[in-house]
């Protein structure tokens, strides 16, 4: 389950020494056979909030529960307003250099492939292929009776003329595309049922408290199985449905290197984590491949 769980930490002293110089991961990809995971942290610079970081989304906003949205109309109203407005900042973002960086490794022939645990798409808008969405999407709908599966912008439409005018000012968005809004601001927002069926209508995505589907997390498994290694991305690890694939990479003797600026649960699992913004740290070990990132190679 997506859960929030109590953390427990390897104690400082005994992790591996983090470091500012991204050649491990320079080593690493130049092997070839990457397995990349990706987390919240590699789209920040792309104008959307982690969970955990400093300023993180946790800290202001409790993300909705499954066990909440089916539970009642009232949170469903109130997902769906939020979440219809902050789709509109949210449909905005644009992939950024970590995103740019991660398409060209693969262009490469560097990756084995990619797992994200991010719900934005940007991967893929930024040329990735074959990119697995670990907590699925907010580009489809999927109606939680009938099953029927439906583009987010159809939905989108929808929302629009059923509740004209609707556009207060949002405090924040959230790694989940979610609006920050008061009960005031959400008023009496009209959520709509599947066309087809009539039924209750859900993203199509894992929420805080559901299961990743299991063929899923096996089809990932699969691909841990398969790479010669683990590069981690603006993770912290903190909920299991990354962290399992780390500690299964560990458990084989596949390495695992981490970059992202703080602390991570994988941390004792990983030969090393690079402290560099995502950006800053790919794009230059980019350069150090001799692979060309936007049409120019970094050096």
């Amino acid at each position: 389950m997506r859960m929030r769980p109590t953390l427990s930490w390897t104690p400082a002293e005994d992790l591996p020494a983090a470091t500012t110089d991204p050649g491990p991961v320079a080593d690493l990809l130049s092997a070839g056979g990457v397995l990349v995971l990706s987390g919240a942290g590699i789209s920040t610079e792309s104008g959307i909030p982690d969970y955990r970081g400093e300023g993180g989304s946790l800290s202001r906003h409790t993300p909705m529960t499954y066990q909440e949205f089916t539970a009642g109309a009232q949170a469903r109203r109130r997902y769906w307003a939020r979440s219809h407005l902050g789709r509109r900042t949210f449909g905005r973002a644009r992939p950024n250099a970590g995103h740019r960086a991660v398409a060209a490794f693969g262009r490469s022939g560097l990756l084995s492939g990619v797992i994200t645990q991010n719900v934005d798409g940007l991967h893929q808008a930024a040329g990735s292929e074959g990119v697995v969405e670990l907590h699925g999407s907010l580009d489809r709908v999927r109606c939680l009776s009938c099953g029927a599966l439906s583009p987010r912008g159809e939905l989108a439409r929808r929302l629009e003329a059923a509740n004209p005018g609707f556009g207060p000012v949002a405090a924040g968005i959230n790694p989940d595309g979610d609006a920050d809004l008061t009960d005031e601001q959400v008023g009496d927002f009209r959520v709509l049922p599947c066309t087809g069926c009539g039924g209750i209508l859900k993203p199509d995505v894992v929420f805080f408290g559901e299961a990743v589907p299991p063929q899923r997390v096996e089809h990932c498994r699969e691909l841990v199985r398969g790479a010669a290694a683990l590069l981690v991305l603006g993770s912290s690890l903190t909920v299991m449905s990354g962290l399992r694939f780390v500690r299964q990479a560990a458990r084989a003797g596949t390495p695992v290197v981490i970059v992202n600026l703080d602390p991570t649960r994988g941390d004792q699992h990983a030969r090393t984590r690079v402290a560099l913004p995502l950006g800053r740290a790919l794009t230059t070990v980019a350069g150090r491949l001799g692979i060309s990132v936007d049409g120019r190679t970094v050096a």
